[in-house]
């Protein structure tokens, strides 16, 4: 437990000190967001603000993990372990797709960066490769992979195997739409960062207690097996931290932006952990808000490509609720809301399980 704490706040003190030295860089150096033109007025004001600042939540994350296993040399077999080091591994993956995507537009002077295509492209690189290794790194003690070929939701369904091909695909498709579905939803000061540090926060809860009721501690009929939890635990503690930190500063009125440098990153670490976890379909549950976002976009593509009229003043359903009327904070808040909602929610859901296959021991 300790060494979870440890994460949290190394990645919280280097996120929270280092952000005003990134903005005062990346104002020096003219790394300013761009602002689409059909968007709400109010948003003119912030165009030139600096971005590509998920660049700090990544560092803080990576160097939280690293130090907390710095101080843990001393305990055998508590080093980094396969799961912790793929999902960091998927996390700066996305992470370097959105800072090419951040620099083009920077570069370009446009609110439009990596084509389509090439965001796509990259996306499928990391997810495949992701799934691939996933599947390999069996523990020598367990027999345990990082991942499953078994779809789950608290845990593995044994009836509901994908196969080495479906898992992959799966996990592609994973990666790809929830790091889309956190890059749409930042799009007001905070809504994004401020909604992950709560279904990371619930992750360092899952996967605390997956590790203290790990089968191979006591192999009852609600145990888990899933590969490095305690390990898992920790790399959420570390990026709860680093978005904990970053808040302060991306807060409305943002001093900088995280860009899609620390949304695609964002969005990929939660996939990863979902997928090590074996909470994969719970995912929809605690991150509810980013499914509302994205639900809110397919929605208004769809019925204007069917009718040619529109769903919503605008998509995502954040500026809507702007268009509507709503002041900007009203809108973070109340997004808030519904995002520690679903974080209440899942977390509910995933320890009622656990109760139904047992009385707690």
């Amino acid at each position: 437990m300790i060494s979870v704490l440890v994460a949290a706040m190394t990645a919280l003190v280097l996120s929270l000190l280092g952000t005003p030295l990134v903005v005062k860089l990346f104002r020096r150096r003219g790394y300013g967001q761009e602002i689409r033109e059909d968007g709400p007025a109010s948003h003119a004001t912030k165009r030139g603000t600096p971005t590509m600042g998920g660049t700090v939540i990544i560092l803080a994350t990576l160097a939280g993990y690293g130090v907390a296993h710095l101080l843990a040399l001393r305990n055998p077999g508590r080093g980094p372990t396969a799961s912790g080091l793929l999902v960091l591994g998927l996390m700066t993956s996305l992470g370097v797709v959105g800072f090419l995507d951040d620099f083009i537009k920077i570069r370009k002077q446009r609110s439009l960066g990596l084509t389509a295509l090439a965001k796509f492209g990259g996306q499928l690189v990391t997810g495949v490769g992701f799934g691939i290794l996933a599947l390999q790194f069996r523990n020598e003690t367990t027999g345990l992979t990082p991942a499953s070929t078994h779809l789950s939701f608290v845990r593995d369904y044994a009836g509901l195997g994908l196969g080495t091909a479906g898992f992959v695909l799966f996990a592609y498709l994973m990666v790809t739409a929830t790091s889309n579905a956190v890059n749409l939803t930042d799009g007001l000061d905070g809504l994004a960062s401020g909604a992950a540090v709560m279904v990371l926060a619930s992750y360092v809860i899952i996967a605390f207690w997956q590790f203290g009721n790990a089968c191979t501690l006591k192999a009852t009929d609600n145990c888990y097996q899933a590969r490095d939890p305690l390990d898992v635990a920790l790399v959420a503690a570390a990026a709860m931290g680093a978005c904990f930190g970053f808040l302060w500063w991306n807060a409305s009125p943002a001093k900088i932006f995280m860009g899609d440098t620390g949304s695609l990153a964002l969005g990929g670490l939660l996939a990863g952990i979902a997928i090590v976890t074996r909470t994969e379909l719970l995912l929809i549950v605690l991150g509810g808000l980013f499914v509302v976002e994205t639900l809110s976009v397919i929605i208004q593509i769809g019925f204007f490509k069917m009718t040619r009229k529109r769903v919503f003043n605008m998509a995502p359903i954040h500026h809507h609720f702007e268009l509507a009327g709503w002041v900007e904070n009203t809108v973070i808040v109340r997004f808030w809301i519904i995002a520690g909602l679903g974080v209440a929610f899942g977390l509910g859901l995933f320890y009622a399980e656990f109760l139904s296959n047992g009385s707690l021991r």
